[in-house]
């Protein structure tokens, strides 16, 4: 069974590379045959491994929902690093980084001279953050009603966070397909928006795929700043924050005509005061430390770099790593935060750490009541036990993790800065880092290079379903 889904996902994933094949006939650009053979290999492979399985009708387990997700995830970003071996001409770990970078929409890159890329390429760079917004397992689910066997079983492992049991609708199929018109909508109206706002076709569909993925990948080496435009950038920053929302508050205001559902959503208060409170103390410190003499400057600049990096978009108009004070490390910090639990966005995300901060209340007025009967809510809705116990555990694992992988990232001869701030980019799928990972991954070795793609797969699956999948019980009858 796990072969036969595996095989109906290659064949989708090779449909979208219609798009890039008329990209590089329309421009001649010499990337047709690359994408020709790599779609008729993909819908080949899918179809022959689809047709000798297509008789199985066993139900899907809970645990073939995590191998599906796991071995999906990884196969997906080998498979999408072949164009990248071509154009640029990149090395299998700088490809396979790339690739993983995009597809778990983290943004980081190995690539110096985007502007010169033929633009088959940087559409299709674009477009694996894209797919990887939402999860290319749920659009899988959406697009084959077939799946609605056992399909729970691969929702609650792509999305395994505090709140996945809770779905739009009854039934998972519409669930999924609600979830991809949302972020179809919300993909057209932000292309439309920088297409208006001045820039060319190819920029605006392929700058919309990264800024509601919350991925960040530009076409331009320069990112965002390339245009050098105040409408761009206020553009890219409404729907940065969009595409960090919970995309079922999404649905409920949509359908209920009430944009006040944003604001009875805990996670969208919550988030929408962190990031006002870091604007203003960003904006506070560029002014008072004179790095820009006018207000309306630094608001413009400090508004920008905050809400790309907590809502791990990656997009940058100005190089905060050189911003005085604690700025640096405060910007990157947030991307620990990141964003709602049910949207594109990485981190740890705000639910947990309301659910985290409601815990730690608890706690000391425990010790101030010890016989009181104290409970932790959420809107009015009591919290179980087991919830507020996964979100300790996941916390205390995403930590450790992170420790963990920066040290064996400093192993590779990498200085402390660089290491605790490329693992902290890639692990919050965040993109731009600190000291030699700034602008772009390049100076990394290809041993660091893998141990940050790795980080970055560890992240998209929140963790628990590659560690459950490595876990040697896990294979144990």
């Amino acid at each position: 069974m796990i072969q036969h889904i595996f095989g109906l996902l290659l064949i989708i994933l090779s449909l979208t590379l219609i798009p890039s094949l008329f990209i590089a006939w329309w421009y001649v650009d010499g990337q047709f045959s690359l994408f020709g053979l790599m779609f008729l290999g993909m819908a080949s492979t899918g179809l022959l491994l689809w047709l000798l399985t297509r008789g199985i009708t066993r139900e899907l387990l809970l645990r073939d929902g995590f191998i599906i997700a796991a071995l999906f995830w990884i196969g997906l970003s080998l498979i999408s690093s072949v164009p990248f071996l071509f154009s640029p001409n990149l090395n299998f770990a700088q490809a396979v980084f790339e690739a993983v970078s995009g597809v778990t929409t983290t943004g980081g890159t190995v690539i110096i001279g985007l502007d010169n890329l033929p633009p088959s390429i940087l559409y299709y760079r674009q477009q694996l953050q894209w797919l990887g917004g939402l999860g290319i397992v749920i659009f899988a689910v959406a697009i084959l009603p077939m799946l609605g066997i056992g399909g729970m079983q691969l929702y609650r492992a792509e999305t395994p966070g505090p709140m996945h049991d809770d779905k739009l609708t009854p039934r998972l199929r519409h669930t999924a397909t609600y979830l991809l018109l949302i972020h179809i909508t919300l993909t057209l109206a932000c292309a439309l928006a920088y297409w208006l706002a001045g820039m060319n076709w190819l920029d605006a569909i392929g700058h919309s795929f990264a800024t509601i993925s919350t991925g960040g990948f530009s076409t331009h080496d320069a990112s965002l700043g390339y245009f050098n435009s105040l409408t761009i950038e206020c553009i890219a920053m409404l729907f940065m924050f969009l595409g960090a929302l919970n995309f079922t508050v999404h649905f409920v205001a949509w359908t209920k005509f009430n944009i006040f559902c944003y604001w009875q959503d805990i996670q969208g208060r919550v988030f929408f005061f962190i990031v006002a409170t870091l604007i203003l103390i960003t904006t506070w410190i560029l002014v008072s430390k004179g790095t820009y003499d006018q207000v309306g400057t630094a608001l413009r600049y400090a508004s920008f770099q905050v809400i790309s990096v907590i809502t791990t978009t990656g997009f940058l108009t100005a190089d905060f790593s050189s911003w005085p004070s604690v700025l640096p490390v405060l910007i990157l910090g947030s991307s620990f935060i990141g964003g709602c639990v049910g949207s594109t966005a990485g981190g740890i995300r705000v639910i947990r750490l309301v659910l985290l901060y409601k815990q730690a209340t608890r706690g000391i007025m425990r010790l101030i009541h010890p016989n009181a009967l104290l409970i932790v809510k959420i809107q009015q809705k009591r919290v179980p036990n087991d919830v507020i116990e996964a979100v300790w555990e996941f916390s205390a694992i995403y930590v450790a993790s992170y420790l963990f992988l920066s040290l064996l990232l400093m192993t590779t001869d990498v200085d402390i800065i660089t290491a605790f701030s490329a693992v902290a980019a890639c692990f919050n799928m965040a993109g731009p880092g600190l000291g030699a990972v700034a602008s772009n991954f390049s100076s990394i070795s290809d041993i660091g290079l893998w141990i940050l793609s790795f980080s970055m797969l560890l992240a998209r699956l929140e963790i628990f379903t590659l560690l459950v999948v490595l876990s040697p019980a896990f294979w144990r009858k």
